[in-house]
């Protein structure tokens, strides 16, 4: 393994995070969808720590030995994440501060102190606290007979240092900020002073009367905090005899995990600090101050409160799929196009929807089988899912109860379909079932057919509106195969089976992969290069990297459009023959699409999976080929698109580092033509009558 083929993953992934802070800088985006990057970009620092920061402490008091692949130490990791997330926040704030804000306040909309209020808007704010703000609060003392309470990672906190009736000593009390009340708290009567919206922080106002909770007491300091704790815990499967219960109480226990990170405003400090990183056993790594409100994220409600056309980007509405016309029924479009594809969020999700409520109320249909890893709160496909089985259809639901921050929601909706009826199998142990399929059979004209949804992105309706993700419906008798015998894999005790069409993780689906980049490479001739596309979120694999190397050695072109995380350096032995590309827009780009050029024949595939050894190892992944002619001409334009993206697209430099974007009104913006695309193709099959019929390509040249 050659270490300048490699980049550090937590540097990349740092370059990610900054990549979407450069849309917040960028001044043809609408103010509030400015905001929203602001905001996105703290919630992901949020994870990162939790998850990312958490593990390299870790390896660190584990003794923190070897290297990763790039050949970065733990603790060398550590002191260029701190740098680099310092950076991070500085520009940040600066753009928060002295650009957004401001241009939202000649927009009429503002955040202000409390101190800052006209006398009778303070009035109004303090009959507010004592009627909807102060009943909820609760003050905790620390002394003798009250120990230092738990702290929840995330939550807003008040740190306080009182003195009682003139006693000389002094007394450190909390008042956690209410995370069920809004942040942002509007002040009503600023119309008339030319302001639209004006609000202030909760915690500013718990901060301006703070002394109605702690009456014959002197306030000396107080101060809004957060704490982030170590929430990368992982489960020792092998011995857990209930993985649900066991889950359950690992999940109680989250609170007591130990705390990596203090946030506090700028300018605090002193003996109260002081007394409070020692009471979290902190060092002075683990501080990070800030010239403004802390938790951005928060800013979120915001953009819901302020919402103004002028100030966000106009919506572009999901669109109908050609092949699904309104009022047929969906087992009788796929049955006629034996493949339809929909492109989210461009295309909607409301036929994955359709396809699940009208198998449930169906006669015909005899048993639903599904894996679900994230879905929405209010969930219409748990919703059809409960109605199945309530009609007496057998419904095998597979959960993933380990899916990262949504475990107890996970946990919660699973029971609501197992008192339904639905059979719930609770993941597996020692893998993560993150593969997207769906498997409804159906009795027709007296014999059996199978229906197929397989897809890059989770069954959940809000996401489908912002992630960018590919679902195709099928009734290829092969595939069918394949996943019905997957999902006895995974229900069952059986052993693989061998394949049709699919490839699984984590039983063949890295060798599927290797096999299909070596193969490009023994194709490849000076005068017919290989080629090789991939679209994905995470490259960091060091087989799958050391492999695309080899194959750029034999002069397979390689343009790989990778999201977040790349750990592959381009550039060096290889040349130019390996391409990276990032795009940050107003969709997450969230599909994984492959293509190898096959000396001629090509082939195309989507993917559940990254290139990454979790996903390739320790999940269950499913990919499939695409062999449906329009579906592969789609694919086609996508990565055209892609690749010419000059306004939100960035190429990997050698250094790690990535170029800016043009961000010029009139450079190719990749989203923006996908979404014309389908607009063009939706209006020109209306135009059509009677609607075309699309056949698979079974045996593409």
């Amino acid at each position: 393994m050659q270490q300048n083929h490699f980049i550090n993953r937590e540097l990349s992934w740092l370059e990610f995070n900054g990549r979407v802070l450069e849309e917040a800088a960028d001044r043809s985006v609408p103010l509030l969808d400015r905001l929203k990057f602001v905001a996105i970009c703290s919630n992901n620092l949020d994870e990162f720590f939790m998850v990312r920061v958490a593990g390299l402490r870790q390896q660190l008091e584990a003794g923190g030995a070897g290297t990763d692949p790039a050949g970065m130490s733990a603790a060398e990791q550590l002191t260029r994440i701190r740098e680099r997330v310092i950076a991070m926040h500085r520009r940040q704030y600066a753009l928060l501060l002295n650009d957004i804000l401001p241009g939202l306040w000649e927009h009429g909309i503002s955040l202000l102190k409390v101190a800052e209020l006209e006398p009778a808007e303070r009035d109004a704010l303090q009959q507010f606290f004592l009627a909807e703000v102060f009943p909820v609060l609760t003050p905790m003392a620390v002394d003798p007979s009250h120990p230092f309470p738990i702290l929840s990672s995330g939550a807003l906190e008040i740190a306080v240092s009182l003195r009682r009736d003139e006693a000389p000593k002094l007394v450190k009390a909390f008042v956690e900020v209410p995370r069920v009340l809004p942040r942002l708290i509007e002040v009503h009567g600023r119309r008339q002073a030319g302001h639209s919206s004006a609000f202030v922080f909760l915690e500013d106002l718990i901060l301006t009367f703070l002394g109605q909770l702690f009456p014959q007491c002197e306030v000396l300091k107080a101060f809004p905090f957060r704490v982030t704790r170590d929430m990368d815990f992982s489960l020792d499967e092998e011995v857990v005899e209930d993985l649900l219960k066991h889950l359950t109480r690992e999940l109680r226990h989250r609170k007591l995990r130990e705390p990596l990170r203090l946030e506090l405003p700028t300018g605090q400090g002193g003996s109260l600090l002081r007394w409070l990183m020692k009471e979290l056993a902190l060092g002075a790594d683990a501080l990070y101050t800030f010239p403004g409100p802390l938790n951005l994220a928060d800013f979120f409600s915001l953009i819901e409160k302020a919402r103004r056309s002028e100030l966000v980007e106009a919506e572009w509405t999901p669109l109908a799929s050609p092949l699904v016309p309104a009022g047929e029924s969906m087992f009788a479009a796929i049955r006629e196009a034996g493949a339809i594809p929909l492109f989210h969020p461009f295309e909607s999700f409301d036929p994955v929807v359709r396809l699940l409520e009208e198998a449930a109320d169906d006669p015909s249909v005899l048993a639903i089988k599904q894996t679900l890893y994230r879905v929405s709160g209010d969930s219409p496909v748990v919703r059809a899912l409960q109605r199945a089985a309530e009609n007496g259809k057998q419904v095998t639901v597979i959960v993933e109860i380990r899916a990262r921050f949504d475990e107890e929601r996970n946990i919660r909706w699973a029971r609501t379909l197992e008192e339904s009826g639905v059979h719930v199998i609770y993941g597996i142990v020692g893998l993560k079932i993150h593969a997207k399929a769906l498997l409804i059979v159906r009795r027709e004209e007296g014999r059996i057919r199978r229906y197929l949804h397989l897809a890059t992105g989770n069954y959940n309706d809000k996401t489908a509106r912002g992630y960018t993700d590919i679902g195709m419906f099928l009734t290829d008798p092969e595939m069918c195969v394949d996943v019905a015998a997957l999902f006895n894999l995974m229900t069952g005790y059986s052993q693989p089976p061998a394949w049709r069409k699919i490839a699984v993780a984590p039983v063949g689906l890295r060798q599927a992969f290797l096999d299909l980049i070596d193969r490009e490479a023994r194709l490849s001739t000076p005068h017919n290069p290989g080629r090789i596309l991939a679209k994905l979120n995470s490259l960091v694999d060091p087989e799958i990297i050391e492999h695309l190397f080899e194959a750029a050695r034999a002069r397979v072109r390689i343009d790989l459009v990778v999201r977040g995380i790349c750990c592959l350096r381009p550039g060096g032995a290889a040349g130019d023959r390996i391409r990276v590309k990032s795009i940050v827009d107003r969709y997450l780009e969230h599909s994984r699409i492959y293509y190898f050029a096959n000396g001629g024949n090509p082939e195309y595939y989507l993917s559940s999976a990254d290139w990454m050894q979790r996903n390739l190892d320790r999940r269950i992944e499913v990919l499939f080929p695409v062999e449906h002619g329009p579906t592969r001409e789609l694919l086609d334009r996508i990565f055209e698109f892609e690749l010419g993206d000059r306004r939100k697209g960035r190429w990997l430099r050698h250094a790690g580092s990535y170029t800016s974007c043009s961000n010029r009104f009139n450079a190719s913006r990749s989203q923006r033509r996908i979404y014309d695309l389908f607009l063009a193709r939706l209006a020109e099959a209306r135009r059509s009558a009677p609607r075309p019929v699309l056949e698979p390509v079974t045996n593409p040249d």
